[in-house]
């Protein structure tokens, strides 16, 4: 509402909103909804009710959005259940149905915006401030050892391919790392080295081959002994991934939270608060669902370039704060032949379009 309504009704507002003056009430944004929307708030006599009208504070709005996303879910959930039978009858669709819970439909990292713009001598340095842990513990066993299991070649090399190192430029830091081992440059070059040009599309099918996001890394194939691919969230030892996390200087708070989410099962969100502990933030402002996403956001905060977002405090004041541009991708909804179907879904399309 305006402030010119809102300085209208401001008695009414202080004596109807717990712990409020008048300063408050005068400090406080409040939104003008439908009694029907507010039903839990009148309810507690939270809120003040004029002509069929509640009168909200910032403070209380996460009932309104949260009574109005359980609503609309429950509404879609029905139309889902109603469509499934004749979806599955499909099997066309089946494969994709059985795959959707695991399906990625974020940006496309193989499609290298910053090729050649990376130097090979830039990569440790790099492992240390923008990489996930999955991929500054590969970098790490891969100086260490001077070589990687094919799970960690593909983990790693892709991820490497997302950040913008050329196929040269691989060629040369893999065959570097592997001769300084137990490899000599004849058995890379016959052996090894296929596989590089095969993951860049240069060989074979011509697959150009894209790096691994979270969900594909967290839920096919666990690494075995020796292996050190996967997500260390997922397939750590809580007491090894405790030390990890320790020798890389998180306080113990930050460990703490982390290990309550990898207990959880909520391993992508771990990872997205390991982000916050190493790079000094509270919160990231995104979903973090691929590795190559973390590299680019940890790029975008270390050289100043996410974008300021105006956001409501708690007073519900406009305050900036840092965050990334959230990148939002939607996958295109399945159709079936079934004409029953089909109206079920575009009803369920038409639902979540409504204003």
């Amino acid at each position: 509402i305006g402030e010119d309504l809102k300085n209208e009704l401001a008695d009414e507002l202080c004596a109807s909103t717990p712990g409020f003056s008048l300063l408050k009430v005068k400090e406080q944004m409040f939104y003008k909804v439908g009694l029907a929307d507010a039903v839990d708030l009148f309810r507690t006599r939270r809120v003040f009710i004029k002509d069929g009208f509640a009168y909200v504070p910032f403070k209380e709005i996460d009932v309104i959005v949260l009574n109005n996303y359980r609503t609309k879910l429950s509404k879609a959930l029905a139309l889902t259940a109603r469509s499934l039978p004749s979806i599955q009858s499909d099997e066309r669709l089946q494969p994709l149905l059985s795959h959707l819970s695991h399906s990625y439909v974020g940006p496309d990292y193989s499609i290298q915006k910053n090729t050649g713009r990376i130097s090979l001598e830039q990569i440790d340095a790099l492992s240390v401030k923008s990489f996930p842990l999955c991929m500054r513990q590969l970098h790490r066993a891969l100086r260490d050892s001077h070589h990687l299991r094919h799970g960690g070649r593909m983990q790693y090399g892709l991820f490497l391919k997302g950040i913008g190192l050329t196929l040269e430029q691989a060629l040369e830091f893999w065959k570097k790392e592997f001769i300084r081992g137990k490899v000599d440059a004849d058995k890379f070059d016959k052996g090894y080295a296929y596989s590089i040009r095969h993951s860049y599309g240069k060989e074979g099918k011509r697959t150009d081959y894209t790096p691994y996001s979270c969900m594909k890394i967290i839920m096919s194939n666990p690494p075995s002994q020796g292996d050190y691919h996967g997500c260390p969230f997922r397939h750590s030892d809580p007491e090894l991934l405790k030390q990890k996390l320790q020798s890389y200087k998180i306080p113990p708070s930050g460990i703490t939270q982390i290990l309550e989410l990898v207990k959880g099962m909520h391993y992508q969100l771990a990872c997205q608060k390991y982000f916050e502990l190493t790079h000094d933030v509270d919160d990231i402002g995104f979903s973090l669902n691929h590795p190559n996403q973390y590299f680019t956001e940890s790029q975008k905060l270390l050289s100043g370039g996410r974008e300021l977002k105006k956001e409501f405090n708690n007073s519900g004041n406009y305050q900036q704060k840092n965050n990334s541009q959230e990148s939002i991708n939607s996958a295109p909804t399945p159709t079936s032949s079934n004409a029953t179907a089909d109206t079920e879904l575009e009803g369920l399309e038409a639902y979540f379009t409504e204003d």
